[in-house]
């Protein structure tokens, strides 16, 4: 059995699709610390955050219709291939390996913003907050293997529509909505506010 991430702790049978997926438990989250004296201000950065992320989830809203035209019949692999490359979040996993990538607009090279700037100056701030960063990161490998999976069931599916590729990439999209919708929100609360409040990447 494994957990999926999302925000009841029930267990979950793992299918066999996502087998390999090592699935965290929302439950197994570190706690967010209190931030005493935290201003509007200092909620700035958190809400251009929360901007980034409202992008993503529309991105989740794009991939879903894509199943259903693919399923269809009315979305050709080459169609996939190329909608689901102009994705942000597609496209920047595979230039950056993070979900905000040119969003960020603090990208150096192929490294991420969050991973190798962002993350270690959360984790400066002490070990609650360590622990915080340790575990987004984390749930960023969990997130880039559904998204890789998902894209190769996309194009399965267009490729020779049928009942079972149609619920393989429902079965693969399900698991990365629930694991990335919980993910966002997770990090809006951990680490919103903190960044304003300990100057980071402002």
């Amino acid at each position: 059995m494994c957990l999926l991430a999302i925000a009841a702790s029930a267990a979950h049978l793992c299918p066999m699709l996502l087998k390999d997926i090592q699935f965290l438990d929302d439950a197994t989250r570190p706690a967010i610390p209190d931030l005493p004296g935290l201003t509007e201000a200092h909620r700035g950065p958190g809400e251009h955050l929360r901007m980034i992320h409202d992008h993503l989830r529309e991105n989740m809203v794009v991939l879903g219709r894509l199943i259903e035209r693919a399923a269809a019949g009315t979305a050709s692999a080459e169609e996939v291939k190329a909608e689901t490359a102009d994705l942000v979040m597609v496209s920047n996993y595979r230039r950056f390996g993070t979900l905000c990538g040119q969003y960020c607009q603090f990208v150096h090279g192929h490294h991420s913003i969050e991973d190798y700037a962002i993350f270690p100056g959360i984790a400066a701030q002490g070990p609650a907050f360590k622990a915080i960063a340790d575990r987004l990161q984390a749930e960023h490998v969990v997130v880039h293997q559904l998204l890789e999976k998902l894209i190769d069931a996309l194009i399965a599916l267009a490729d020779a529509p049928d009942r079972q590729k149609f619920d393989d990439a429902v079965e693969v999209f399900r698991a990365l909505e629930r694991v990335l919708l919980s993910h966002l929100g997770y990090e809006e609360d951990a680490i919103g506010d903190a960044l304003g409040y300990f100057e980071i990447g402002v």
